[in-house]
């Protein structure tokens, strides 16, 4: 891992799709792609449809680096979809960037947010079959079913691949001259319907992508439901009932934006009163509360509600530092983190801190952010983490460490705050990560703090996080 690189859990992918004629579809899109770049860094893309012809341009990097005037006025069209990624099942390379695009049967461009558990087994039969690859992502197997399905409708063909597919898929595709939208049956990662002020419609992942294009939120995709955005407007079918209702909580502690809504909540709120509740079940005696910025900011406002002690800014955070592969040398090996995180000693000097984060992977970060807290004078450490402890690996769509490198494996609180260095260290019990979202552990995922892995078939003894072969590699099946 880079010095630059966050420790802490990878954010999954993000998906748009916009049906709309009469406006600039490749703009709305590339806008709220900005709107969802936290969901994921290494590449972006969009895909728009002109008349039956669809063109794409993806490419790693940033939104705005991928993207050129040229390009957004090139992806003219009657519809668009766009995708945000970070890797999950599949490496970080230019094949593995979306949309993917297809020309079976049936032509079309696919996004797709989340992580496929029966992913080797498919691509195995599909690759028996004659159905090659460009890519090594399980994205691809979804829309090989589609494209090369002899259904006479493309939602048949999307009823056909979802009931073949396992695990979690937020879904959009570009066929047909209209956009597909659909959602797993146990609604695990985010999608929402939007109204533009137009009349027309559009899906994305977070409803902040809404906010920015000037869109109303809708409803969220119903589980199993397939949504058709063409000039009729909006329909509705299902390709399975709701089984058991999974939705990650892991959206409402770190992945979502603040001002996203889930479930009907506000996450900003739901991150408010989880700092709260994590005051009253693990208060500290100290003179002030800082955040680790941005993901902390919430929580720590909460805790300082609760509590009465006042918050601060210890850390300034800089936002305009890119990823880097420059190793620094031995002298200025702190310089990585300091470019990230600077302390500001005339606040934290001589001060008793509680410091509050959302979540602890494998603890590199925290313990250096400790170290430059210590070395800007602050007298007392107290760690305050906003989610129980990560202990599990996800199978849906989200990059965690293994087991064994995850700092709460086998340890008490009192071994970990020992090993970061801090005074003491506790952490949300999930009782009450579930009361600050007001909602209970039937309709959600919390596995990577739990260990109970929802869906059936699921395997608990694998990382479901899995580099596929193509169709002419060497590499040994399953």
């Amino acid at each position: 891992m880079n010095y630059l690189e966050r420790e802490g859990p990878r954010d999954e992918c993000g998906v748009f799709a916009v049906y709309a004629p009469e406006l600039e579809v490749s703009s709305l899109a590339f806008f709220a792609l900005q709107a969802l770049q936290h969901r994921g860094q290494e590449a972006a893309g969009i895909a728009s449809s002109l008349d039956g012809k669809i063109m794409t341009v993806r490419d790693r990097g940033l939104v705005n680096h991928v993207f050129s005037e040229n390009d957004i006025a090139a992806l003219a069209g009657q519809a668009a979809i766009g995708h945000v990624r970070y890797s999950t099942t599949g490496s970080d390379t230019w094949a593995n960037a979306q949309p993917i695009q297809r020309t079976d049967r049936r032509p079309l461009a696919l996004a797709h947010n989340g992580n496929l558990i029966n992913a080797v087994a498919l691509h195995n039969d599909l690759t028996e079959n004659g159905i090659s690859f460009q890519s090594t992502s399980d994205s691809e197997i979804i829309a090989a079913l589609i494209s090369t399905s002899s259904a006479d409708s493309a939602e048949e063909a999307v009823t056909e691949a979802c009931l073949l597919i396992k695990g979690a898929f937020s879904t959009v595709i570009l066929t047909e001259g209209k956009i597909i939208a659909f959602r797993d049956s146990a609604r695990v990662r985010p999608l929402s319907l939007g109204r533009l002020t137009s009349g027309r419609y559009c899906v994305a992942s977070e409803t902040s992508a809404f906010d920015l294009i000037g869109a109303d939120f809708v409803r969220d995709v119903s589980p199993g439901e397939i949504i058709t955005l063409d000039e009729a407007g909006v329909h509705s079918t299902f390709f399975a009932p709701t089984s058991r209702s999974a939705f990650c909580l892991f959206e409402h502690i770190y992945f979502s934006r603040p001002d996203s809504v889930l479930e009907g909540r506000l996450v900003h709120l739901s991150r408010r009163r989880m700092g709260e509740i994590l005051y009253r079940e693990s208060p500290a005696e100290a003179d002030i509360v800082i955040p680790v910025p941005d993901s902390g900011n919430p929580a720590a406002a909460g805790y300082s509600i609760a509590s009465g002690i006042p918050r601060d800014d210890g850390l300034i955070k800089n936002r305009y530092v890119a990823r880097t592969f420059i190793q620094p040398s031995q002298e200025l090996r702190q310089v990585g983190l300091r470019m990230k995180f600077n302390p500001m000693a005339d606040i934290v000097s001589g001060k008793r801190l509680v410091v509050v984060d959302d979540s602890i992977v494998r603890g590199n970060t925290t313990k250096q952010i400790v170290k430059i807290l210590r070395s800007a004078g602050a007298s007392e450490i107290h760690l305050r983490v906003s989610s129980p402890p990560i202990l599990n690996p996800c199978h849906y769509g989200i990059d965690l460490s293994e087991r064994s490198e995850m700092i709460a494996h086998q340890r008490s609180n009192d071994q970990i705050a020992e090993i970061l260095g801090a005074d003491s260290l506790a952490y949300l019990s999930l009782e009450g990560v579930y009361e600050a979202i007001a909602a209970s552990s039937d309709g959600h995922c919390d596995a990577c703090f739990s260990g109970n892995y929802p869906l059936e078939g699921d395997d608990d003894s694998k990382n479901a996080i899995i580099n596929l072969p193509l169709a002419n590699s060497s590499w040994p099946r399953s």
